[in-house]
């Protein structure tokens, strides 16, 4: 038998100092199909960890490996390793034991859910089991069961879903699987555009301000833009943008609060005016800069097509 390479996983060998390299945070996903991996994995993404789904067992090794070289970047992963594997998810278990035995830093969170509550996702969404592609969902997870029950004993963590959203499943990671991050904050991008040149792009809110005074039609502002506090001052000519701001802030103080406890990682806020020069540039610089101090948000400002001809 060909001896096993120094710093391999193939058998157990003492704890030895990482380098500086070495990554630093490994969660490895794994549990029944339909408990909530994807949702998961996104909420490990929205926090600045490098993510890989469907990753064969072997890969795992090979991807920690990657980590440790000098000058790696990568200081959190998260992967997702499962039964949609087939036979390359056998050996996740020694794999497990032998990142334990080399004492490489990783963390195995193990997701279930009541079988009712299995069947009941599995009705929702109209998919095939992996275990049973052309079976019945319960003789699929009868079938998972079996194979999970070694990974299962191994996992740092485990989280039944049984009745949780997935706005509720990302709240208990951020709880007892981020605690060194700033879980629960929303991004939030105010975002300008002109309708004459398009509809904004998958918008979760869009404002038409088009009724508020246009800059556009007087010479001397016209080359200006929504910065120029020249703009914001004919816009709020006749009290108007004054008037508007004091309906849109209410509303924004109550929405954004109500995302956020939704579990929402991102909002976009598009303002739209004829040109996107003028009018929603303003809006949407005066609203970065209104919630860009609040502790709660990450505040982004993007102007679409300010840099069109006027």
């Amino acid at each position: 038998m060909q001896a096993s390479r120094p710093g391999s996983f193939d058998e157990p060998s003492p704890a030895v100092p990482e380098p500086a390299s070495a990554l630093i945070d490994l969660v490895i996903i794994t549990g029944f199909s339909g408990a909530g991996k994807s949702t998961a994995m996104a909420a490990f993404e929205d926090e600045g960890y490098f993510c890989v789904d469907n990753l064969p067992s072997e890969m795992i090794r090979s991807l920690v490996e990657l980590f440790m070289h000098e000058g790696s970047k990568v200081a959190r992963a998260a992967v997702v390793s499962d039964v949609r594997l087939g036979s390359y998810f056998e050996g996740l278990a020694q794999i497990l034991d032998g990142l334990r035995a080399a004492g490489l830093k990783h963390r195995v969170l193990f997701l279930e859910a009541d079988e009712q509550t299995l069947l009941t996702r599995y009705k929702e969404t109209r998919r095939r089991h992996p275990l049973a592609p052309t079976g019945s969902v319960a003789d699929g997870i009868a079938r998972e069961r079996a194979l999970l029950a070694p990974l299962r004993s191994r996992a740092d963590v485990v989280i039944d879903t049984s009745g949780m959203t997935a706005a509720m499943l990302r709240r208990k990671l951020a709880d007892e699987l981020l605690p060194s991050r700033t879980p629960g904050r929303l991004a939030v991008t105010f975002q300008s555009f002109g309708f004459k040149y398009g509809p904004a792009r998958d918008p979760d809110l869009l404002l038409d301000v088009r009724f508020l005074p246009n800059p556009h039609y007087e010479p001397d502002l016209r080359p200006l833009t929504g910065r120029d506090q020249r703009v914001v001052d004919f816009v709020n000519r006749d009290g108007e943008l004054d008037a508007f701001y004091e309906r849109l802030h209410p509303l924004l103080d109550y929405l954004l609060p109500q995302y956020l406890a939704e579990g929402k990682a991102h909002l976009v806020v598009a303002i739209g005016c004829t040109g996107g020069h003028h009018r929603s540039v303003a809006i949407a610089e005066h609203l970065a800069g209104r919630y860009g101090a609040a502790k709660d948000y990450l505040v982004e400002v993007t102007h679409r097509d300010i840099e069109r001809p006027s």
